[in-house]
């Protein structure tokens, strides 16, 4: 918050308590009220992009005890406007201004605090403009669309000094923290080996057809970053992720991310050393998904371990009896964890512990959302305030950001390549070409 106006709302707050404290409280809402009493520690927010995570944050944001303002709702369609001021006003006892434009948010120098839920493409870029403009970033996953931008939203963190959380809410699971903490102390002697899953059973995409633009939608603005082109029906809902490579980040990006992130906080790892993948387009061969809808890949690390990724996008067969989750293998015994709970088992694969989640947790859901994403929220104001750490401050939560662009790109040059366990930098020239991107002129993030 802005040094100058935090005085100005302490005095402002202090001078009203002044004038006749015992005779203006009776008179006063609890909403007026409310508007006093802590006005010069309440933390301003926006939300851009209305899709299908922004109502997970509600809860986080509504909450009396965060003492937040959603002064902003912010989305380049219309209708998805209309429709969360009516979500968001059923849980608030005031109305957020609407905004298309997220430059005319952070030109406010009101606002605190950007929860961007954008495609993929606005992440890194969007992150950077509100650093520059002084806000804090709520940055759901992934938090990059490649691996430059991995480098550029760290850089410009660490520039700004701003508080970035990355949205991968199991981090804030109290049950994964736990189990987590516990595998590090050797409760499943040392671990090896993790196996991240996820299983849906997505269907038909349309073929592109260039067409109009939706009434309401604002195309230039929902390109943001990505080099123009013409409108195809129907890349804004949704299927931007399956429509080629300029928006999205295939199911590496929207899903993988998480597994991965709990695989390799598990492991105690960073960078690996190999990466090995084999990835294809399996169903409806003649619809408009663009990329493949089932991976495996295998990331090998310092030390003898290994991580493998098991997606499958469009046949929801639960293998491992659950739809996602990560599989912790150690040398007396293992741990399944999910968003639900964990389940301890021994060497020979007695279960000797259950626990679980005290709360729920969307899984396959288009959205998720639950408790999860609420102490999320609430640990990115917390740590704004200084309070807390952030469960998944974003330095941390791009290195797990990079497994899911590693696969992609081994995906994209039909190669398997090494890389430095160092630094993250791939050892194969086919692969460093896709290092980053190319952006609409003007809008690449630069220091």
């Amino acid at each position: 918050m802005d040094a100058k106006r935090r005085d100005f709302l302490k005095k402002t707050a202090m001078a009203t308590i002044g004038v006749g404290l015992s005779s203006s409280l009776n008179a006063m809402s609890a909403k007026s009220y409310n508007n006093i009493i802590g006005a010069n520690d309440r933390i301003n927010v926006a939300i851009q992009g209305l899709g299908r995570r922004y109502g997970s944050f509600i809860g986080g944001i509504a909450a009396k005890q965060s003492n937040v303002k959603l002064m902003y709702l912010c989305d380049v369609m219309q209708k998805q406007l209309d429709k969360a001021a009516i979500k968001v006003g059923e849980k608030l006892d005031y109305n957020p201004k609407l905004e298309v434009d997220i430059r005319n948010i952070l030109e406010d120098k009101n606002v605190d605090a950007i929860f961007m839920a954008t495609p993929d493409h606005w992440h890194t870029p969007g992150a950077c403009m509100a650093m520059q403009a002084g806000k804090h970033v709520y940055l759901e996953k992934p938090c990059s669309h490649n691996p430059r931008e991995n480098e550029l939203v760290v850089a410009f963190q660490k520039k700004y000094n701003k508080v970035v959380q990355m949205g991968n809410q199991q981090r804030s699971s109290i049950e994964s923290a736990q189990i987590v903490q516990d595998i590090h102390n050797g409760i499943i002697g040392e671990a090896y080996k993790a196996v991240a899953f996820y299983a849906n059973g997505r269907g038909r995409v349309p073929l592109q057809q260039e067409t109009a633009p939706p009434q309401g939608l604002d195309w230039d603005l929902f390109q943001g970053p990505a080099p123009r082109r013409a409108y195809t029906h129907d890349t804004w809902n949704y299927n931007w992720h399956w429509y080629g490579w300029d928006y999205g980040t295939a199911e590496m990006g929207n899903n993988a991310t998480h597994e991965l992130d709990i695989a390799r906080w598990a492991l105690d790892v960073e960078y690996p050393e190999h990466v090995h993948v084999f990835a294809d387009k399996k169903h409806f061969k003649d619809d408009g998904w663009e990329m493949y809808d089932e991976m495996e890949a295998t990331y090998k690390f310092p030390g003898n371990k290994t991580i493998q990724w098991d997606g499958i996008s469009r046949n929801g067969y639960k293998k491992y009896g659950r739809g996602r989750g990560t599989i912790i293998y150690g040398t007396n015994g293992s741990v399944i964890v999910d968003r639900s709970g964990y389940e301890l088992f021994d060497r020979r694969g007695n279960l000797i512990k259950e626990q679980k989640s005290s709360g729920k947790e969307g899984g396959l859901a288009l959205g998720g959302g639950g408790n999860l994403s609420t102490r999320h929220v609430v640990n990115f104001f917390d740590g704004i305030r200084g309070k807390e750490k952030l469960t998944s401050p974003i330095e941390e939560g791009a290195i797990s950001q990079m497994l899911t662009h590693y696969a992609n790109i081994s995906y994209r040059i039909n190669k398997n390549f090494d890389v430095d366990s160092g630094t993250g930098k791939i050892y194969d020239k086919d692969a460093m070409a896709l290092w980053s991107r190319t952006y609409e002129p003007g809008w690449e993030p630069k220091l």
